[in-house]
């Protein structure tokens, strides 16, 4: 009889079989650490739109705080800044989405402008996020139970 090299047909489904169970096993743990990471994102992100309405109420204060994104942001390269491009963010920020997040400014009221309201929330829900975020003119980031209901009482970060 002929000496065969090579594994068997049982021996490789054992191996494939082992593989699948890893991997069953790992996949959730990553989406997990994956939503983790844009709901940090997404946090930073609340935090530098805060800072950058402080910036820009300070830089414009017949304006007030900014009525849009857009205006927070813009192209800053040679150009000098201005009320609807005021450079204190990056663009994608600035654009609404980030990471798996859809940045809302609304709330913007009086003249000048003296409330704001930022809100983040996930872009697809257990997918890339799982909390809302938000922040009102105090600087402060919280968790409100769903999206557009800030009110400046949430839970805050810790």
């Amino acid at each position: 009889m002929r000496e065969q090299k090579g594994f068997s047909l049982i021996e490789l489904l054992i191996v494939v079989a082992i593989i699948l169970i890893i991997a069953a096993i790992a996949i959730p743990n990553l989406l997990r650490a994956r939503i983790a990471a844009n709901e940090s994102a997404a946090v930073s992100g609340v935090r530098t739109l805060n800072t950058a309405q402080i910036s820009y109420y300070s830089a414009y204060p017949s304006i007030g705080y900014a009525s849009a994104l857009s205006n927070l942001g813009g192209n800053c390269a040679g150009v000098a800044p201005t009320s609807a491009a005021a450079c204190f963010t990056d663009d994608a920020v600035a654009s609404g989405s980030k990471s798996g997040y859809s940045f809302t400014l609304t709330g913007v009221s009086g003249s000048p402008a003296t409330a704001y309201q930022i809100e983040a929330q996930p872009q697809g829900w257990n997918q890339t996020g799982v909390r809302y975020f938000c922040s009102v003119q105090d600087a402060v980031v919280r968790v409100p139970a769903t999206a557009g209901t800030c009110a400046g009482t949430e839970t805050p970060i810790q």
